[in-house]
C-alpha cells in the first residue's frame, strides 16, 4: 500500500512540473497584424489616423519616403520607439525596404506594448509617390 501511495505521490509531482514547464514555455509572443502597401494608402489617403514607421536606414529614407513618413531605423526601435511613438494604442504602419525589416520592427513594436501595429512590407509595394 504505501509503496502505491509513493508511486502515485512520484506521478502526481512528475505531472505538476511538466505542466509548469509546458505552461512556462507556452508565454505567447505579442501580435501584429499585416496589410499590404495598398490597403495601407487607402486608409492614408482617406484620412485615417495613422503613424507611418519607416524603419530603414537614414540614407536610405533620404533617398526617397512615403509622405509624412517618421525615420526610426529598426536598430533604434527597442531604445527609441517610446520616445518616438508616444501613444501605444495609435494605428502604426510599419515599413522598410521589402518587408524583411518592418516585420521584426513591427514584432519589437507588439512587444513593447503598442497594441495597433500593422507591417505593410516595403516602400517598393507603395502605389502612391514616394518623397525625397
Amino acid at each position: 500500500m504505501m509503496k502505491k501511495i509513493k508511486m502515485a505521490t512520484k506521478c502526481v509531482l512528475i505531472l505538476a512540473f511538466g505542466m509548469t514547464a509546458l505552461t512556462g514555455c507556452a508565454a505567447a509572443e505579442a501580435e501584429f497584424g499585416f496589410m499590404s502597401g495598398r490597403e495601407a494608402y487607402e486608409l492614408v489617403v482617406n484620412g485615417t489616423d495613422a503613424i507611418i514607421l519607416d524603419v530603414r536606414s537614414t540614407e536610405e529614407f533620404s533617398s526617397g519616403h512615403i509622405e509624412g513618413a517618421i525615420s526610426l531605423p529598426l536598430h533604434e526601435i527597442e531604445n527609441e520607439a517610446e520616445n518616438v511613438l508616444l501613444d501605444q494604442d495609435v494605428l502604426i504602419l510599419v515599413v522598410c525596404q521589402s518587408g524583411n525589416r518592418s516585420q521584426v520592427a513591427s514584432q519589437q513594436l507588439a512587444d513593447l506594448g503598442f497594441t495597433n501595429v500593422y507591417d505593410i512590407g516595403g516602400v517598393v509595394s507603395w502605389p502612391g509617390e514616394l518623397m525625397q
